[in-house]
């Protein structure tokens, strides 16, 4: 066999490699988000509750009253009294749901899981919805910048990394003694890939993603599914609820998407929009671009023009 030969046979099998990965993953789009449309898994088999935290505004709420429309009781855990009131009694109205409230705030940390744990205890939770995060900043900023910095990086960690953990430990014992479960873990697409100038809530969500994924590995045989949903924006009180369009989702719509991708993968970006966005972020703006001065150079210059024409409209 010549070298020509040898190099023809190499661009062959790579070509083939790569047009068979190609397949694959439209394969796995296909399912997850036009499939999954027409035969969606019936969430009542993982239990009778689901828990849900952050559970009084944007994709928190939106995931509550998707569950109950979809046929199960609701345990909604958020910091406002009143608003939890309003909530549960818009689910019972519109979906006729049984619904519990408890009110704590993640931020206080380790002192409110003795409680929440009390208030869940002799309840059938089939799924946990692992929500509730929060940001520090407005706008892009550099670490040394966060407002309060003392104060809100310990807020921030309490929040957005040690909710997740915290919570599972609690569901997870019954689950995995009925022997199924739903585990939906809400991380972020700045936690996919590093994002300079919000250094700190990116390496939340990318906690959150990698817990998802590991312990999706150390209990699928158990029966207990752990999805990651990791969304790009949607329009909620964290994004200045900014208008619904095609790449921005509403937060109701893009939760009945992301429920319906549930029993065809364990990670996802949630619908098909941010999909898309994702894989054209990965080919056309690698961590190489997102990580250099000038990229956050400009970042930092959209966010005070965007900042400015806020100021205006006020």
């Amino acid at each position: 066999m010549t070298l020509t030969d040898v190099l023809a046979a190499s661009g062959g099998a790579i070509a083939v490699f790569y047009l068979l990965r190609l397949i694959w993953t439209c394969w796995r789009g296909l399912q997850e988000y036009f499939i999954s449309k027409l035969w969606k898994v019936d969430l009542r088999r993982y239990g009778r509750w689901a828990v849900v935290t952050g559970a009084t505004s944007g994709i928190g709420k939106a995931y509550a009253a998707e569950l109950a429309q979809r046929g199960l009781d609701v345990v909604l855990i958020s910091r406002c009294d009143e608003k939890l009131r309003t909530v549960a009694r818009e689910i019972e109205d519109e979906y006729g749901r049984k619904t519990r409230t408890i009110q704590v705030d993640f931020t206080h940390g380790h002192s409110i899981y003795p409680y929440i744990a009390a208030e869940l205890r002799g309840l059938e939770i089939g799924i946990l919805v692992n929500n509730v995060g929060m940001t520090y900043s407005d706008n892009f900023a550099y670490f040394l910048e966060i407002p309060d910095a003392e104060q809100k990086i310990t807020q921030v960690i309490n929040c957005n990394v040690l909710s997740v953990p915290q919570m599972t430990r609690m569901v997870l014992p019954g689950m995995i003694e009925r022997g199924t479960g739903l585990i939906i873990n809400i991380s972020s697409q700045v936690g996919v890939h590093p994002q300079p100038l919000l250094s700190l809530y990116s390496s939340t969500k990318s906690f959150v993603t990698y817990f998802s994924q590991c312990l999706h590995a150390e209990y699928k045989s158990k029966g207990i599914t752990v999805q990651c949903v990791a969304p790009f924006m949607v329009s909620t009180n964290m994004t200045k609820n900014m208008k619904a369009s095609c790449l921005i989702r509403s937060a109701a719509g893009f939760v009945h998407e992301a429920l319906n991708t549930v029993g065809y993968t364990s990670y996802a970006s949630g619908c098909l929009s941010h999909a898309l966005q994702s894989a054209a972020i990965a080919v056309f703006l690698p961590d190489a671009i997102r990580m250099s001065s000038f990229f956050m150079k400009k970042m930092q210059t959209m966010a005070e023009m965007s900042q400015k024409v806020r100021g205006k409209e006020e």
